[in-house]
Order: C-alpha cells, then structure tokens, then sequence
C-alpha cells in the first residue's frame, strides 16, 4: 500500500513515516499543498495523510481538488490538524476527508487508524453480481455503475470508490433502512474511530451524481430518526 505524508513539520513527518513503514506501508513526503498534488498525480497513493495547515495550499484546498480529479484511484483521505474545534471536523469531512486526527496524537492511533480505512479495501474483494432496479444497475466485478434511459440505454455515473461503494450498499437491499452506524460499518469497518456524519457528506455527495434534484432526494431517501434508505422500483 502506498501512502503520502503531506506534512511541513519534518519532525511529525519522520515519526509518522517511521511508524507507517515498520507497518510495512511504502510512504512518500511533501511539505506543501502543490507539491501534494503533484505527487497524488505521479504516485497515485491509496492514502494520503494530510495536514490542515501547509504551505501554498491548505490541506482543506488539497483534499477538495483531489476530490474533484478524474482518477485511477481514490485514495482515503486522513486529516491532520492542531485544531480540535467541531467546525473544523465538520469543514474537513465536507471537503472529502475519510477521518479526521486532532495534535498532539499517539503515532500507535494513527497506524490503527490508517489500517482501518486501508482495511475496507482488502474487506470487500470482487464479487460476481449485478444490481438492477428501474434507474440503475451496478456490476460489482467491473467496478461499473450507470443511469438507464428511457430507451434502455446506458449512462455512466462518475462516482468515486465510497460513492459506487455507498450506492451498492444500497441498491443490495432497495427499501432498507441503514442508521448511519451500520452504514459505517458495511464501508468502514467495525473498527472506524471518526465521526459518524462522514456518512451524511458522502450520502449528499452521491446524491449530488444520482438525483434529479438533490434537495429534494427520489431515490436515496433520509429516514426521519434512522438514517437512510433507497428506494426504486427493481
């Protein structure tokens, strides 16, 4: 697994390149925003750990362009900051951050932390199965998710790695109702230590590809007191 540190204290840099490694994780280091992007395009990392606060780009400003660029991977994305205030968990898992790690941190929480987010990789292998309901249908084994026209045709949807993942969950059992917790747990893991309202940025994020109107859901629905659900006709 390859990770990217984008960190400009070279002494975190170090420790948190040193703890990875005897992981046996392969880790590169930039100290800045650009420098970040360049080496997210060049090495394409399954991770990046990034903090909030470099050079020429922040880290909030590094994570929403990755985001944004088309890609062979989507790495997770684990926040690092000397801030603990809410907002700043809440602007940084808005952006597409994965987990969020307040400093001072024990080097030991973030090797968990990274195993964690790496895990739901090697937790969900290829699967030979299709779903399909009146508006899309997604093949697991091909990695592949379209729209159907009207005319049976097909659209592809732009979805990232949790977005297709996220929209899988849900059309596996159309009419089911997920509490946030258990939507963590399917795409997570049961060992996940972030904030459960990731689930709520990513729901919005996939709503954003898959409905007519995003404000006003058709197929990806919010159950009052619950959490979610997706309803189409199969």
């Amino acid at each position: 697994m390859e990770i990217l540190i984008v960190e400009d204290e070279i002494e975190i840099a170090q420790l948190i390149q040193l703890y990875l490694e005897r992981e046996g994780f392969s880790c590169r280091h930039c100290r800045d925003g650009l420098s970040a992007i360049q080496l997210f395009q060049e090495q394409l990392p399954d991770l990046i750990v990034l903090d909030l606060m470099i050079p020429d780009l922040d880290g909030l400003e590094v994570c929403a362009r990755i985001r944004q660029q088309a890609s062979p991977k989507d790495p997770y994305i684990l926040m690092l900051t000397a801030r603990g205030e809410e907002l700043d968990r809440i602007i940084g898992l808005s952006t597409g951050a994965d987990d969020y790690v307040v400093k001072p941190f024990s080097p030991k929480e973030l090797v968990a932390r990274v195993r964690a987010l790496l895990r739901r990789t090697l937790r969900h292998g290829k699967q030979s199965q299709i779903y399909r309901t009146q508006h899309f249908i997604i093949n697991i084994e091909q990695r592949s998710a379209n729209r159907i026209l009207s005319d049976n045709q097909y659209s592809p949807l732009d979805l990232t790695t949790l977005e297709f993942e996220l929209l899988a969950t849900f059309m596996s059992y159309p009419g089911r109702a997920w509490n946030r917790a258990q939507l963590i747990d399917k795409l997570w893991g049961s060992d996940f230590y972030g904030d459960e309202r990731v689930v709520d940025t990513h729901v919005a994020r996939l709503r954003k590809k898959v409905e007519p109107d995003p404000a006003n859901p058709t197929f990806v629905k919010t159950v009052i007191g619950v959490g979610y659900k997706f309803e189409d006709i199969v």
